[in-house]
């Protein structure tokens, strides 16, 4: 009776603070991740006020309980990741299709631009490119040594798929479920859209204590600001319990959001407790080391990738992304003392702007 009474007691005068301290922090609490995370274990705490067991009580994620462990085999993979993975168990993916595996298209300037970039040419040896049909494997088989296929059973993701239609968001998502099965498999990962340049090395530009990083559409100036716009195109996820729990809550999120794309899903998620209860450590890139059309880098003495977002259609991205590429020659190839005297600025995107004009 007497710790009851105690409990009571407490409970008073937690609510009484609560009314006049918390209410006002509604607000914050909603736009920060820390002070998310703090709200939930304040609600744990009111769990030990009432006497309850927190961990015998506490409600399973529905995402959790109801995603079936599929059957889906993938032979040849752990083999390919394994011949390409750095030591510590990092590869780095892309995904390839037909319509951008044609000679003198997307993929033959994503696999320059490693070799022009700054001393990354050796990160070709980490590369596993994943074609989604068999034109792209083929066309992989002849430029790459590690390539690996991903179908899709009565699914053809050969053609151009056009932003937002109902076969790309199907493609976007088969990405997210294939990337959460690397995960599972040990495998950390950094996956780069074949429409991003590379230039330098990302790796030292990582925050070694996150478990998840991604490159935005617009970049607010804090890595840890849920409200930077993410973009799925460009990710570094270290392979643990929280990034497998994240890529199966993501992925099951879908459902909850018919007819949104991938990163369209992940900010309407990222406020969610499910994902609060995760206890993702998540940080968005700065778009002055990883840039793109959304966003330029505006310094290429740091910049390590330009991506072709904000751009729809194939001949709008090849068309900007050679200007990049030219751009870039052009950079490595002035002296030092040329750089201080002459800043280079990048010409795109130029028809990518067009991309959304009616």
């Amino acid at each position: 009776m007497a710790l009851y009474k105690r409990r009571v007691r407490a409970l008073t005068v937690f609510v009484i603070i609560a009314v006049f301290v918390g209410l006002p922090c509604i607000i914050i609490l909603s736009q920060n991740p820390a002070l998310l995370r703090f709200q939930y274990e304040v609600s744990r705490g009111f769990q030990f006020l009432l006497g309850k067991e927190v961990e015998g009580h506490r409600r399973e994620p529905p995402w959790r309980e109801t995603l079936k462990q599929d059957e889906e085999q993938l032979p040849g993979l752990e083999d390919i990741l394994a011949r390409a993975s750095m030591p510590d168990k990092t590869v780095i993916l892309t995904t390839l299709n037909a319509a951008w595996a044609q000679p003198n298209t997307m993929i033959d300037l994503f696999l320059d631009s490693f070799h022009q970039g700054e001393g990354i040419e050796y990160l070709l040896n980490h590369l596993v490119i994943i074609a989604l049909d068999q034109v792209a494997y083929n066309r992989c088989t002849e430029l790459h040594t590690a390539c690996f296929m991903l179908t899709t059973e009565g699914v053809d993701f050969a053609a151009e798929k056009f932003f937002m239609t109902g076969e790309y968001l199907m493609m976007m998502w088969r990405r997210i479920e294939f990337l959460r099965k690397v995960l599972e498999m040990g495998y950390s990962f950094v996956f780069s859209d074949t429409d991003i340049m590379w230039f330098r090395d990302p790796f030292p530009r990582f925050d070694k204590s996150a478990d998840l990083q991604i490159a935005c559409d617009k970049y607010t100036g804090i890595p840890g600001d849920l409200d930077n716009q993410p973009n799925g195109g460009f990710v570094y996820a270290r392979s643990n319990n929280r990034t497998i729990d994240f890529y199966k809550y993501w992925y099951m999120s879908r459902e909850d959001h018919p007819g949104l794309h991938d990163q369209d899903v992940l900010n309407e998620i990222k406020f969610d407790q499910d994902f609060v209860d995760i206890g993702l450590e998540l940080r968005f890139l700065n778009t002055l080391y990883f840039g793109g059309f959304c966003e330029v880098s505006k310094d290429l003495e740091q910049v390590c990738t330009m991506h072709a977002n904000c751009c729809t259609g194939l001949q709008r991205k090849l068309k900007d992304l050679r200007l990049v590429k030219e751009d870039w020659k052009c950079f490595r190839q002035m002296s030092p003392q040329m750089k201080k005297l002459q800043r280079v600025y990048w010409r795109a995107p130029r028809q990518c702007l067009l991309s959304f004009e009616v």
